[in-house]
């Protein structure tokens, strides 16, 4: 496997493969006209490259055979920043590995890399959303020292999700 920064021409084939983790993950939970409005903003080629092309996402995909398998996503600045004490803070956006890829340390090696950029870049916080009943995610970011400081919404088309927002202090 290996780990890279995503290109433009990464563009389609990150749409695809952010909307089939959603779907895989989170899509049992929405209507089909909610679903497919929140892809169609979300996971849109042009908008991925938009993201790609422009100065406040920084994305970084793992690829398996030459096919994308899991990717994760920085933004600077947050979402989140009015949530958070911290000076200085980024949002760890997404981290998303396709269904048969969990459970094998790629979440890791993607953690790993985004609190290198965090550290590196001098952030003093990393900010995520995790879904309130996503126990296993909730899990995973409290082994890097993830903690709630605050629960939040993450609006799906015309849905509203209860999320809670966690933060590491780096």
């Amino acid at each position: 496997m290996i780990d890279r920064p995503a290109t433009l021409a990464d563009a389609p084939a990150l749409a695809v493969l952010g909307a089939e983790t959603f779907v895989a993950a989170f899509g049992h939970l929405y209507t089909p006209a909610d679903l497919e409005a929140f892809l169609a903003e979300v996971h849109d080629p042009q908008a991925v490259a938009a993201e790609i092309a422009g100065d406040s996402c920084t994305h970084r995909l793992v690829e398996d055979e030459g096919k994308l398998v899991a990717f994760c996503k920085l933004r600077y600045p947050s979402h989140y920043t009015h949530h958070s004490n911290a000076r200085d803070p980024i949002e760890l956006g997404q981290l998303y590995a396709l269904p048969g890829y969990t459970g094998h340390g790629i979440g890791a090696r993607l953690m790993d890399w985004a609190l290198g950029v965090a550290r590196e870049r001098g952030h003093d916080a990393v900010l995520l959303s995790v879904y309130s009943e996503n126990y296993g995610a909730q899990r995973f970011y409290q082994r890097y020292g993830f903690g709630k400081i605050a629960d939040i919404t993450f609006r799906v088309g015309d849905h509203l999700d209860p999320e809670y927002l966690y933060e590491l202090i780096l």
